[in-house]
């Protein structure tokens, strides 16, 4: 009992925080467009009951003295009357303006919010380290961006402003009330006492639906997300019922989730509507009976305002109810919004950086700061795996004391069954991980010490995975270079036997190619992130499975190009054909994140162990 008593208590404190630091983001992205609209959305709800109030003075002092004029054989002046008619009207023209402008300013104040949100939770994103992409769908991630965003901007455009509208016109209303009746205003907070046990109820169930409907939005969102990624796998192995099952399964939990919150969220209007037209027939039948009998000082012109005022008394809390709801919902999203936002940036605590010798073309120095001063050290290449050990997640150690004395312009292939640890070999290079025990030098620099941004412009790599961007081929591959000129790229692709393919594209290296490489086969794209790889023109080269979307002819003539592209560069590469690191300088052998075996090629067939029997097809890689 306490614990749940303390769960509520934890959720309501998490949606109050995540309220403030809403209303925090709104104050600081405009200021002068949200006390405007405070000014008017004030103005708004008390110009109706001010105008409404001015039905007792119409009634009383004007429109009932001229029917007693004509009751009694008199020319009727119709003059104060017309001036009090003009009078209310401008009371209204002044609410209509006022919600105009509110209107208009929060729609607009919401935009600029939607602008700096997305652009915050974009720059945020990416700082975030790889363990973040790799621990969460990206489906889910891109519904903070779309969902989320877009029921965080209706809820500053249309709900914040009508809640406080509606709050305000209450509080307004109350005091009216009481001014004209104080025996009416407390019959109908009797009334009104009855329904708000069941408001209260209804809107707590849907709280609660709604955070789940967006729970549900963002899993299904995940789960299509990785479906489209595999599509064509899904059709190979002819998984197209397992797969509609699944999102049936998922669609059928955001259709419960989606009808339990909706079907509160609306029954409470209707509700509240009801109720204010019983109140109106109470107050219409005991308002006239107290004038009657004289149990209460109303005149005609009181009780016409309050029944009037009754209906606006009932109507606020059916918007407020109604608003409510969207709140929540939109709070439900702004927490996934700042979850995002509060996540821990990848840390970086490296003062070496890295720069261009501008004395000899292609060399590179480390500096490094000593006792105020910077110390240059030319940048060779010279890497060192001292025992190192490294676990994903801590119960499930992945490499086990690893060591490699990878010299300047050695080539160091790695082989091995998938996850014996060669990926994550690389991983530890570039620091998208932090290993656990252990050191990593860089020409005798721990790389710990050399700033992350400079660490990685040091090495160049081409992933087993291929990704273009949208954009033109010469664009795709100067990326690795952005300063590269036409005539670089151009010797870029030659050096990857990429230029014959491209000449034969329409447009040539001013080919439009989409996200997903649009009519490139996955071949052509691998030498275009080949290319890439070589205008980047680093110190070190990663190449993860780089031919395996090659055919061996093309591989052969790539193959030529990346021994020139190497020379002289230390080199790390991962292949399961054996036949493109057989000239390699280094060759180790990894079993579940050991390594077995190490040498040159000679080496290890002399030595008739696991790489003699891969290399001779006794045994395959998989």
């Amino acid at each position: 009992m306490d614990q749940a008593i303390n769960q509520k208590d934890k959720m309501k404190g998490n949606r109050s925080q995540t309220l403030a630091r809403l209303l925090k983001l709104v104050l600081t992205t405009s200021p002068w467009m949200l006390i405007v609209s405070t000014i008017t959305i004030i103005l708004a709800a008390a110009s109706n009951v001010i105008g409404t109030l001015f039905i007792e003075r119409l009634i009383n002092n004007y429109i009932v003295p001229l029917v007693k004029q004509v009751q009694h054989g008199q020319t009727p002046n119709y003059g104060p009357l017309e001036y009090a008619i003009a009078v209310m009207l401008g009371i209204y023209t002044i609410g209509f303006i006022s919600n105009y402008l509110f209107t208009m300013l929060m729609s607009v104040l919401a935009q600029k919010v939607q602008f700096r949100v997305r652009e915050d939770m974009f720059k945020h994103m990416e700082t975030l380290p790889i363990a973040y992409f790799d621990q969460n769908d990206f489906g889910d991630i891109m519904s903070r961006y779309t969902n989320d965003i877009d029921t965080l901007m209706q809820m500053i455009s249309q709900s914040i402003p009508q809640f406080v509208n509606s709050a305000l016109m209450l509080l307004f209303v109350i005091v009216a009330m009481f001014s004209l009746s104080w025996q009416l205003t407390v019959f109908s907070f009797i009334i009104f006492a009855l329904s708000f046990g069941i408001v209260r109820y209804l809107t707590k169930q849907s709280s609660k639906n709604f955070q789940i409907q967006q729970k549900k939005l963002g899993q299904i969102n995940g789960y299509n997300e990785e479906m489209l990624n595999g599509l064509k796998v899904i059709k190979v192995f002819s998984h197209e019922d397992e797969v509609k099952k699944g999102f049936e399964k998922y669609n059928e939990e955001l259709r419960k989730a989606s009808g339990n919150a909706n079907t509160y969220a609306t029954i409470l209007f209707p509700i509240m509507g009801n109720m204010g037209n019983l109140l109106y027939v109470l107050i219409a039948f005991v308002g006239g009976a107290a004038a009657i009998n004289g149990w209460a000082p109303l005149s005609l012109g009181a009780i016409a305002s309050f029944l009037q005022l009754s209906k606006q008394f009932s109507m606020p809390i059916s918007q407020i109810s109604q608003q409510l709801n969207s709140i929540v919902m939109a709070l439900a999203g702004a927490k996934r919004i700042f979850q995002l936002q509060d996540e821990s940036s990848e840390e970086d605590n490296g003062t070496v950086t890295i720069a261009k010798d501008s004395n000899v073309e292609g060399s590179w120095d480390w500096i490094v700061p000593e006792k105020g001063a910077n110390k240059k050290v030319p940048v060779r290449g010279h890497i060192i795996f001292d025992h190192v050990n490294f676990s994903y997640v801590p119960e499930k150690q992945i490499l086990h004391d690893i060591s490699i004395n990878a010299k300047p312009g050695m080539k160091v292939a790695l082989v091995g069954e998938t996850g014996a640890g060669k990926t994550t070999i690389s991983n530890m290079l570039n620091r998208f991980y932090e290993i656990d025990s252990g050191t990593i030098t860089y020409d005798g620099i721990p790389i710990k010490h050399i700033k992350k941004d400079d660490l990685r412009r040091s090495l160049s790599i081409v992933l087993q995975e291929t990704h273009l961007f949208s954009g033109t081929i010469m664009e795709n591959i100067r990326f690795g270079n952005p300063d590269a000129s036409d005539d670089d790229v151009y010797q870029a692709a030659r050096l990857a036997h990429a230029d014959e393919f491209i000449h034969e594209l329409d447009d040539g290296y001013e080919t439009v190619i989409d996200g997903d490489g649009g009519d490139l086969s996955q071949g052509q794209m691998q030498l275009l992130s080949i290319a890439r790889a070589m205008i980047a023109d680093e110190p070190v080269m990663i190449l993860d499975e780089a031919t395996s979307s090659i055919d061996t002819r093309t591989e052969k003539m790539v193959q030529a190009g990346m021994d020139n592209l190497l020379a002289g560069r230390t080199s790390f590469v991962i292949a399961h054909r054996l036949s493109t690191i057989v000239n390699s300088d280094l060759i180790l052998v990894l079993d579940h994140g050991h390594i077995i075996e190490h040498g040159n090629h000679d080496e290890l067939i002399k030595q008739k162990g696991y790489y003699y029997e891969l290399y001779t097809g006794k045994k395959e890689i998989e």
